[in-house]
C-alpha cells in the first residue's frame, strides 16, 4: 500500500524543501522535520504492551513498544532522516547499505553492507529521500529479506508513480510512506518536479 501524507505541516515544510534557493544547513533541518512527521504516520501499528508507572498522585496504565526497531538508511542521502526518528525513538537500532545508482544503467551498485548475522529488530524502515527508479528501494528490502527481516516499510520524501511501480511489483508486502507522489521521472531519472539531489543539497556537493 502506498499512503501519500495529507498532513498540513508536511505540505508546508516540502514546499519550502523544493524551493533551489534554501539552503544546506536549512534543507537538513526541513528533512529531519519532515521525516519525523512522516514516521508518526509510519509507526502508528506498532505493537505495546501493558505496563504500570507510579506517578506523583498514584499508579497509572500506560504502555511501551513491544517492537523493536531499526532504520535503515540508504546512504548517503537517507542520513539526513535518522536524527527525525532518533529524536522520537532514541532506542531505534541503525543499520547503514551502501548503493549507488549507475548514472549510465540507472541500476543500483552496493558498496557497503554491515548488517549482522542475524536480525536484530523486528521492524524495519527503510530511510530514502527519493523513490526515483525504485532501484535502489528495491535491492535495500531484497538484502534486508535475505537477512531476514519480515516487517519492512519504506519511508521517503519524494517518489515517482514508475518508482512506485518497481517497488511494489518487486515487495508487494512493503508499505510506501511518502510525503508527496510527483509527476514523472526525467529522461536521466530524476523526479520532475522533485527537489534535485537529495544528497547534493544535504551536503552541499551540488
Amino acid at each position: 500500500m502506498v499512503f501519500e501524507s495529507q498532513h498540513p505541516l508536511v505540505k508546508h515544510k516540502l514546499t519550502l524543501l523544493r524551493d533551489k534557493n534554501t539552503n544546506p544547513k536549512k534543507f537538513r533541518e526541513l528533512v529531519r522535520e519532515i521525516t519525523l512527521l512522516l514516521t508518526y504516520e509510519a509507526t502508528a501499528d506498532l505493537g505495546v504492551t501493558q505496563v504500570s508507572v507510579e506517578t506523583p498522585m498514584g499508579t497509572a496504565v500506560g504502555h511501551e513498544l513491544a517492537d523493536t526497531i531499526g532504520l535503515i538508511p540508504v546512504l548517503r542521502a537517507g542520513l539526513g532522516m535518522v536524527n527525525g526518528i532518533w529524536e522520537m525513538m532514541p532506542g531505534a537500532e541503525v543499520w547503514h547499505i551502501g548503493l549507488y545508482r549507475d548514472e549510465r544503467t540507472l541500476k543500483p551498485v552496493s558498496y557497503y553492507n554491515k548488517l549482522p548475522t542475524a536480525p536484530t529488530v523486528q521492524v524495519c524502515l527503510v530511510l530514502d529521500p527519493m523513490l526515483a527508479t525504485g532501484g535502489s528501494a528495491v535491492a535495500t528490502i531484497d538484502i534486508l529479506k535475505n537477512w531476514g527481516a519480515t516487517r519492512i516499510k519504506f519511508v521517503g520524501l519524494l517518489a515517482a508513480p514508475e518508482g512506485i511501480a518497481t517497488l511494489q511489483e518487486a515487495h508487494p508486502d512493503v508499505p510506501i510512506h511518502i510525503a508527496k507522489i510527483d509527476e514523472r521521472l526525467n529522461d536521466v531519472g530524476f523526479i520532475v518536479p522533485g527537489l534535485g539531489d537529495a544528497g547534493d543539497r544535504q551536503f552541499g556537493t551540488g
